[in-house]
């Protein structure tokens, strides 16, 4: 891949997160990492990660001085990318060395002119919401955590369903009893809750999406609210466990002594896109959406 030639230094700085499993994504992190210093950048690797001896790790007082942050791999390295940033509303610029790449849209060849056009402003920054999730134990704080895509609360490998009692600000929304619930963004609506059977919710709707996972109740069905309402979940069951899971990353068990409050967060994420990107053309590319068999 020949890199792209520029006669403006390109002086800003840079995170660089690449998916560890793929030698292709270590490589052109490396060679990504080597040409930004070359145009007068300061690079910095992802924590745990490798780009050179003069290369430092991302501390997290070094957060708000970042310009960008790539990501080199899948859907998961990418939100490995949210949890490193946390509240830090940095641009992120996803590229795509998974398999669907939902997250990840930018071309491998497409790299180097990409970062480019992130780096001298002419890319969208679009700001997608994020769920902020705490957990409470007898009222003391266990859990604090953000999600981009989902928060899952799950049985796991016991054998009976879950029993969840759900409340939207004041008022008790239902109990709900199945495999797992799922509490996801507009972003994450294209995930596990699409699978689920939930809905698809476009990126800027203001909106939280609750898809319960094999209920036992023909009834019960999935439900969007509002995101500016508190969201509070409470187990039932005072002999069971379950599971919480933040954007794939398990945190925890869940006991009857446990209340989980889930509130859009007051910091968006950013991510980049090109200014032809269309939303609905992702989904038919990606997802074959609309598509017959």
């Amino acid at each position: 891949m020949r890199k792209t030639k520029t006669s403006k230094r390109i002086k800003k700085t840079v995170a660089i997160l690449y998916r560890p499993s793929t030698k292709l994504a270590i490589d052109k992190a490396h060679e990504l990492a080597e040409w930004l210093e070359e145009q007068g950048s300061t690079v910095y690797s992802a924590p745990g990660q490798n780009l050179g001896r003069n290369i430092k790790s991302v501390q997290t007082k070094d957060l708000a001085h970042l310009d960008l942050v790539v990501v080199l791999g899948g859907d998961g390295t990418y939100l490995g990318a949210v949890r490193m940033l946390g509240d830090h509303s940095i641009p992120v610029l996803g590229v795509n060395m998974g398999s669907l790449g939902f997250l990840t849209e930018t071309r491998l060849e497409d790299l180097f002119n990409t970062v480019i056009a992130a780096l001298s402003g002419k890319m969208e920054f679009r700001a997608r919401s994020m769920l902020s999730v705490v957990v409470r134990r007898k009222g003391r704080v266990r859990y604090q955590g953000l999600a981009l895509n989902d928060c899952v609360i799950e049985r796991g490998s016991i054998t009976h369903l879950i029993n969840m009692e759900i409340h939207s600000e004041k008022h008790m929304v239902g109990i709900v009893k199945a495999d797992a619930l799922i509490i996801a963004t507009p972003t994450g609506s294209t995930a596990y809750n699409l699978a689920a059977g939930g809905p698809i919710l476009h990126p800027e709707a203001r909106a939280i999406v609750v898809t319960p996972v094999c209920p036992h109740a023909l009834t019960t069905r999935p439900v969007i609210f509002p995101d500016d309402q508190k969201l509070v979940f409470k187990m039932i069951q005072t002999d069971k466990k379950a599971i919480l899971t933040v954007d794939g990353a398990r945190v925890g068990d869940l006991t009857l002594d446990d209340e989980v409050t889930i509130v859009r967060n007051p910091v968006d994420h950013i991510t980049i896109r090109k200014h032809s990107h269309n939303f609905f053309q992702l989904l038919r590319e990606k997802l074959k959406f609309g598509e017959r068999n």
